[in-house]
């Protein structure tokens, strides 16, 4: 499979140097982009996107459709917290309108710098929209089930 669920190696480096600001006040801009698999993108070139994504790629990209553009959406951050002994964070769900979208995957990055990248995600198949609503449904912001959580 070339797109594989995980937080990206680079991130987990770059929060460890403080690239990376989550807060609603002041922080980052991050988005999603959304990929489709087996050279259904902009390209012939199937997305190839996992642990060792350092950054934003046109590769594999669905195209442009309704209210999808490349690039992807801006993410409404959820302020970072924690339970227990967990810290996470977490975003708003995302849609695109009007759109005609077969996505097998999203990459979640920082825009705000360099275009970094911060986790991949798996659908584990094909997911669409024809004319209509393309929604990503982020779980419950929580210790167990937050996008991006640390243990």
């Amino acid at each position: 499979m070339a797109i594989a669920q995980a937080m990206c190696t680079s991130f987990k480096q770059e929060l460890l140097e403080g690239v990376h600001n989550f807060k609603n006040s002041g922080g980052d801009t991050f988005k999603l982009a959304l990929y489709a698999e087996g050279g259904g993108g902009k390209s012939s070139t199937t997305a190839t996107l996992g642990a060792t994504t350092t950054a934003f790629t046109t590769t594999g990209e669905v195209a442009n459709s309704g209210s999808y553009s490349s690039g992807g959406g801006t993410l409404t951050r959820v302020d970072p917290t924690t339970s227990g002994t967990t810290a996470f964070t977490d975003f708003a769900d995302l849609s695109f309108t009007t759109a005609t979208i077969t996505a097998m995957g999203a990459l979640i990055y920082n825009s705000s710098d360099s275009n970094k990248a911060v986790c991949v995600l798996d659908f584990t198949s094909n997911k669409s929209s024809t004319s209509g609503t393309f929604t990503i449904q982020f779980p419950t912001a929580d210790a167990s089930n937050a996008i991006i959580r640390i243990a």
